[in-house]
């Protein structure tokens, strides 16, 4: 019977000790130390990764029991639990990590999927000891505050600039017509005088007097010699050709308006029109005179070669010469096209009137997003405008109209830099940040550059964001959140040059990075956004600053 009393005392002794060896684990708890990598925990691409560390003291971990340690993301609205890291002393036969009891440091990754309020929040550890069928809960392990959600601040719409028009508010053009010279003659004919290019010329210019909107800015007279004989000679003879067109165009000027006050050249001989008159000749030999021409600069060898090939001579005496033999009477003339105010007035009243590029350019008078659309539509279904079909799309990806905008972008066939760059709007949107980042790639347009830095920012690439985004205009709050990311303060707060409450906003985040307590308040008092100020007040950015 003693033997039993015995027996029975020592197995209660036994699991005395046995809970007492992991009670001490909690009564220890205060020596084991923690510690976070970041140390204030932060959001990148929607996903919240740290290394915790843990640092169990020697003598603490009992070698038979097992330790669960659940990593805890509490926070305003909930709380978010991982599956637990389990430990086991040096006694016990599982396959857990093994944490000595000399003492040891272990580190894990932790990972959360971020929603909204954790931007408040706290990472805890809770540890449960075990041994045999006993359990023991260790005091909670409070590892970091808060979460950095700074990248968040990106302005992540994209960037897609509607395609130009080509509306020219002044056009410019010229009227010509020509004095044709009998070989080695400067005498203008009378029938040159009336013949279809001088009068074609002169009903030209009464036509331009004629029209309000159009002006003639300045006649030139432009005279020259067929390249055959000395080049001397030519010279000379382009120069009295010269004074007797300027003589002939002063009669002309008598009857007709604004021919007065010629400009007058000289120009010799005409290799550049005799060259272009070879190329559009039926000449059998024309690759080899276009041949020699290329070959030789000077004009005295030129003629020579092209001598010498005397059929081919005979054909350019007859076709090319003579058409060489001129002087040329130039108006240049410029039109007044409709201005902003008749463009909107002929949208109303008489919208037919206007072409491809007048239409365009009205879009972009207009401020009622449902005119734009109608007038893109119009210039679709008339002019097959891609041009217009494009900016449709803009317009639809500026109302946030996803659908729309991805329809109306299916239609334009042209598939280049401007395309691809609205392809890889449309994918962020859909936050296919893949897709995106190479249709930006792939893009040339200058709008891609700034919508790859977004997806860089998106996606916790902030180095390459910073590099991608440092040489781009119009792109200021990216740029400067892009180098807050990387830590280089001094270039973002250099780069801020908009203003819009979001900048400065990202102006107070530069003021607490550097411990400018004052630079917060000003900032931060400068906001009235409610959004932003709500933000602002759990914003770990501003953690121990008061505005």
């Amino acid at each position: 019977m003693k033997s039993f009393k015995f027996l029975a005392a020592a197995a209660i002794l036994a699991a005395t000790v046995s809970c007492a060896s992991i009670e001490k684990m909690a009564q220890m708890a205060e020596n084991v130390k923690v510690s976070s990598d970041p140390g204030v925990l932060e959001a990148a691409n929607g996903d919240i990764d740290a290394v915790v560390a843990v640092t169990y003291p020697a003598d603490y971990f009992n070698p038979k029991a097992i330790l669960e340690v659940t990593p805890v993301l509490v926070y305003e609205g909930g709380e978010a639990a991982m599956k637990p890291f389990i430990y086991q002393g040096e006694k016990v036969k599982d396959n857990y990590k093994v944490v000595s009891s000399d003492g040891q440091t272990v580190r894990e990754k932790v990972h959360f999927n971020y929603v909204p309020g954790m931007e408040k929040s706290h990472l805890e550890l809770r540890g449960v000891a075990r041994k045999g069928e006993k359990f023991v809960n260790l005091p909670v392990k409070k590892v970091a505050d808060g979460v950095n959600t700074t990248y968040m601040l990106v302005k992540r719409d994209g960037f897609v600039t509607p395609k130009a028009d080509a509306y020219q508010d002044v056009i410019s053009s010229t009227a010509e017509g020509q004095i044709k010279y009998l070989v080695n003659s400067a005498d203008v004919r009378n029938s040159e005088l009336k013949g279809k290019s001088v009068k074609d010329f002169l009903a030209a210019i009464d036509q331009i007097n004629a029209d309000a909107r159009t002006t003639i800015k300045g006649t030139e007279i432009l005279a020259y010699a067929s390249p055959e004989g000395p080049e001397r000679k030519n010279n000379e003879l382009a120069d009295k050709r010269s004074a007797s067109a300027n003589k002939a165009l002063k009669e002309m000027g008598k009857k007709h308006e604004n021919l007065a006050g010629a400009e007058v050249k000289s120009l010799g001989e005409d290799w550049e029109g005799f060259q272009q008159l070879v190329k559009e000749s039926n000449i059998e030999d024309k690759e080899l005179i276009l041949r020699v021409l290329s070959m030789y600069s000077d004009p005295a060898v030129r003629e020579n070669e092209i001598r010498n090939m005397s059929q081919v001579f005979t054909a350019l005496k007859g076709e090319v010469l003579p058409e060489l033999r001129r002087a040329r009477l130039i108006a240049n003339v410029e039109y007044q096209n409709y201005t902003s105010e008749e463009l909107l007035k002929l949208l109303n009243d008489n919208a037919d009137v206007l072409d491809e590029e007048a239409l365009l350019r009205t879009a972009t008078l207009v401020k009622n997003n449902d005119q734009k659309e109608e007038i893109y539509k119009r210039a679709v279904s008339k002019f097959g405008s891609e041009r217009a079909q494009f900016n449709l799309a803009a317009l639809y990806l500026s109302e946030g109209k996803l659908d729309k905008a991805e329809d109306a972008l299916s239609k334009v066939h042209s598939g280049d830099a401007d395309v691809l760059n609205a392809m890889g709007v449309i994918a962020l949107r859909k936050d296919d940040l893949a897709t995106a980042a190479n249709c930006f790639r792939r893009s040339s347009a200058p709008d891609a550059k700034k919508n790859l830095g977004i997806v860089q920012i998106l996606t916790g690439d902030y180095e390459d964001a910073a590099k991608t985004l440092a040489d781009v205009d119009g792109c200021c709050h990216n740029t400067v959140l892009a180098y807050i990311l990387t830590g280089q303060l001094d270039k973002a707060a250099k780069t801020v040059s908009c203003k819009d409450q979001k900048v400065t906003y990202l102006k107070a985040i530069i003021a607490a990075r550097k411990g400018d307590a004052a630079g917060v308040r000003e900032n931060l008092n400068a906001i009235t956004n409610r959004d932003l100020l709500a933000r602002a007040k759990k914003d770990v950015e501003f953690a121990g600053y008061t505005w």
